[in-house]
Parts: structure tokens; C-alpha cells; sequence
């Protein structure tokens, strides 16, 4: 069979495999992606073992703020009374911009307020009954059977020790989680139950190593780096499969979370972050002196854009698979091309979700320096909002890179692994490489029967097909 025909049998061939999955990669390759994997995922284990907290450290309440201790109680009875009658003020309202009272204050002035008695029915103290004054103008009011959480004060006088700290929202909470669940599920199938099971074993790696180690006083920064590479390498494998596409994309994460810890630690650094900038990590630090407040800045950074970074490198990666599948011949500066077009429209989507939801998260922070009598370099470079900039901008280049990254790892990958397959694919299966005409790599045509000889006969070919059927 004359070359020209051999490349036009082989191509259908080709072809048909971009229908269906990904064809596996050669040997050879697994071996080098192992050789790389293998030792940073023992490294990762290694790590948790290390640093495993075996819980949080134990501490003695404080009765203040967060660290209060809580139960559960329910709203028995809701009664009007005079606010004089139970020594109850309004809060006090500031005036609006124009100079003119504030309107809620007069709606609510005269109204009476509200008595709720509280009974608590967890905790030692179950059966105990307080009450609490609610004034017209609160954001929050009870209603009779309404579930509440109390906040517990045990150094407190009997008729002060307990008081209402919130309300008791569960219900619509996991109704919200089933809905979502629901959802996942019948729209991504196995993939969806996958992937409720990795987020699953994030919360875990979180709540019982993540956390607790923090707390016990190791680097936040090297707890990030270990706890935010277990979550990657469980989400990415279990969604996934352990696949050389997968492994691609744990390697242009694995980059990018580095290029993001080394920006991180470089600008908080040079723009003198202390990362205490709320009431509530200040509570914390003052809890637990010896955790590294500017770690955990870093490390917040870090774990905060690992869920957006493995959205990125899978993505880049299934693109060059499925165009390499769509084009066999394709080379990999053409695959890295065509895949970088796509990448650029994910670059600026997935930055400028980041930067708002980066906003919305400081959306009341803003709204009060968009009132204050500050210039805008003023508060920008100010320690609260220059933290958030960080933030942003250091995950934001995290994310870019990791698109050209990923990419071209792929590109290269699925290139070297096709260029080989190319070689003895096809002849390796059985009934494929009838006819097709196949070079060996010495360059001489084959038949299926194995024949170097271009142009064998009828005969040859009968006979290799008898001999195939009575294998």
C-alpha cells in the first residue's frame, strides 16, 4: 500500500476517539508525572502527620464576645409593656447627611416595646426561665415558640447570666444545604456525588487539622501549605480520576499556590501588615498569644484562592485534552495557542469574580470609607482596606499564571504521550491495523499480519485473518 493511503486510513482512526474519553497516556509518561506526584504527595502526608493537633487546645472561657459560651432556648411568651415601665432607652440614631432627623426614630417613638420571656432547654441550667426587652426601634424581634441561641455568662449575677445572642437558624440552613445538594446532584450525576463527598473531605481537613493545628500554635503559613495540598490532591482526584489530566492540573495548581505564597509573604512584608485589623482576630491573638497573626493573614490568602485555582488548571487542561483529541496532528505550540484563546476569556471572568467577591465580603467597610473625609490614596493604602487589596491582587496573579502554566504543561504532555502512541498504537490492537498500512520505526510499511512487505497479497491477508479467528 502506496504511504499517501496509509495516512488516509489512519486518520478515521484518529478521529473516532475524540468521541469518548481521553485515551490514556503511555507508560512512560505515568512514570515521569509519578516520579513528580509521588514524593509531594508522601510529603503532604508526611506533614499532616507532623503537625496533626489532635484537637483544639483546651482554654477556659473568657464570657467575652465569641469566646462566650452557648445553649439553645426557646421564646415562651411576647409581651407589650411601657418602655419607662422596664427602664428601657432607644438607640440612640445619628442624623441623616442632610441635616434632618433620622425617620425610624420617629416612626418609633411612643410605640411600646416588647417583653419576651426566654426559657433555656439545653445545657446544665435546662428549665431556667429570664426575660428580655426589646426596644421599637431593634432590628430584631421574637415571636412566641421562635427558637433563639443565649449567650452564658457564668461570673455574671443568676438574673444576668444568660442573655440572647441570636436567633436559632438551622432549619432554613439545612434546607439551603439539601436544595444545594439536590441540585448538584441531578445536574452533575456521579460527578455531582463526587464532588459533595470532596467538599465533605475539605470541611474535614479544615475543622480537624487545619484549625486546631493554628491553635496550637504551629505556622500558619506551613499548615496552609499542607492542609491546602491534601484538600487539592482529595478534590482533584476523587471529582476527577487519577488520570494524567488530573495530574497536570494538580501541577499547575501545586505552581500557582506557590507563585501565591511567595507574593503574599513578600508584600505583606513590605507594606508592614499586621494582619490584626478586626475586633475579631484581636480576640483571637489575645486568646491564643502565640499564634502568628501575620501567618495567618497569608495563609487565609493561600487557602482562599485554592478553590478558584483548581477550577482554572482543570479547565485549561480538559481544553488541550479535547483539542489535541479534535486535532491528532496537532503540535504543541498550535495546542498552546488555541488553548491560551480560551484561557484569556477565563483570566477576566474568574478575576473579576474574585475582586467582588472580595467587595461583597467588605461591602459594609466600604460603604463606610465611601462616607469618611479621606482622600481615596488615603484609604486605600490604610491597613484595613490595604489588606483586602493584597488579598486580591496577589490571588488575581495567582490565577493569571496559572492559566499559561497549565497549559503549557498540557500542551507538552499530551504531545510527547500522542507522539508515541502514534508509533505502535494502533498495530498493538487487535483488528485496528488491518490495512492501515503502518510504519514501523524503521520506516517500513506493515501489514496486520506483521509482513514488511508492501504488497502482499490476497492470500497473506486470508491468512492472517484465519489465524485471528482461531485465537
Amino acid at each position: 500500500m502506496p504511504p499517501h493511503e496509509s495516512h488516509h486510513h489512519s486518520a478515521p482512526h484518529s478521529h473516532g476517539h475524540g468521541h469518548g474519553p481521553a485515551a490514556p497516556v503511555s507508560r512512560h509518561l505515568r512514570k515521569v508525572i509519578a516520579a513528580v506526584l509521588i514524593p509531594f504527595a508522601a510529603a503532604v502526608a508526611v506533614g499532616l502527620l507532623v503537625l496533626w493537633p489532635g484537637g483544639a487546645p483546651p482554654h477556659k472561657p473568657s464570657g467575652v464576645g465569641f469566646d462566650q459560651p452557648t445553649e439553645r432556648a426557646r421564646v415562651t411568651k411576647v409581651a407589650e409593656v411601657n418602655c419607662a415601665d422596664v427602664h428601657a432607652e432607644q438607640q440612640p440614631q445619628p442624623p441623616s447627611p442632610g441635616g434632618q432627623p433620622p425617620t425610624g426614630g420617629a416612626a418609633a417613638k411612643g410605640k411600646p416595646c416588647q417583653q419576651a420571656t426566654i426559657e433555656v432547654t439545653t445545657g446544665e441550667n435546662a428549665g431556667r426561665i429570664f426575660k428580655t426587652v426589646v426596644t421599637p426601634d431593634a432590628l430584631r424581634h421574637y415571636t412566641t415558640g421562635q427558637d433563639v441561641v443565649v449567650a452564658y455568662s457564668p461570673k455574671a449575677p443568676k438574673d444576668l447570666q444568660y442573655s440572647v445572642s441570636d436567633v436559632d437558624r438551622s432549619l432554613p440552613m439545612w434546607v439551603l444545604a439539601a436544595i444545594f445538594a439536590l441540585a448538584v446532584v441531578l445536574v452533575g450525576r456521579l460527578r455531582g456525588v463526587l464532588a459533595l463527598v470532596a467538599l465533605a473531605a475539605s470541611f474535614v481537613v479544615l475543622t480537624l487539622f487545619i484549625l486546631p493545628a493554628i491553635l496550637q500554635g504551629s505556622n500558619p503559613l506551613v499548615v496552609a501549605v499542607v492542609g491546602g495540598s491534601a484538600i487539592m490532591l482529595i478534590a482533584l482526584y476523587l471529582c476527577h480520576g487519577l488520570t494524567a489530566r488530573t495530574s497536570v492540573a494538580v501541577l499547575g495548581t501545586l505552581a500557582s499556590l506557590l507563585l501565591i505564597g511567595l507574593l503574599g509573604s513578600v508584600f505583606i512584608n513590605w507594606a508592614l501588615l499586621t494582619g490584626n485589623t478586626d475586633d475579631t482576630t484581636g480576640l483571637v491573638h489575645g486568646l491564643f498569644p502565640d499564634i502568628e497573626i501575620r501567618g495567618l493573614l497569608l495563609a487565609g490568602i493561600i487557602i482562599g484562592s485554592l478553590g478558584v485555582l483548581d477550577d482554572v488548571t482543570v479547565t485549561q487542561t480538559a481544553a488541550v485534552w479535547e483539542l489535541k483529541e479534535a486535532d491528532p496532528s496537532a503540535g504543541w505550540r498550535k495546542l498552546y495557542g488555541a488553548a491560551m484563546r480560551i484561557g484569556r476569556d477565563h483570566i477576566a471572568s474568574v478575576v473579576n469574580t474574585l475582586v467582588l467577591a472580595y467587595a461583597g465580603a467588605a461591602l459594609p467597610l466600604l460603604l463606610l470609607f465611601s462616607i469618611a473625609q479621606s482622600s481615596v490614596g488615603t484609604v486605600a493604602t490604610s491597613e484595613v482596606v490595604a489588606e483586602e487589596i493584597v488579598r486580591t491582587l496577589v490571588g488575581s496573579i495567582g490565577l493569571v499564571a496559572a492559566v499559561p502554566l497549565t497549559t503549557l504543561l498540557a500542551a507538552l504532555v499530551v504531545s510527547a504521550d500522542r507522539k508515541e502512541r502514534g508509533v505502535a498504537g494502533v498495530a498493538d490492537r487487535p483488528g485496528e491495523g488491518e490495512g492501515s498500512g503502518v510504519r514501523t520505526q524503521t520506516g517500513e510499511p506493515t501489514t496486520a499480519g506483521g509482513s514488511t512487505d508492501a504488497m502482499a497479497g490476497p492470500t497473506r491477508r486470508r491468512g492472517g485473518h484465519g489465524r485471528r479467528r482461531k485465537r
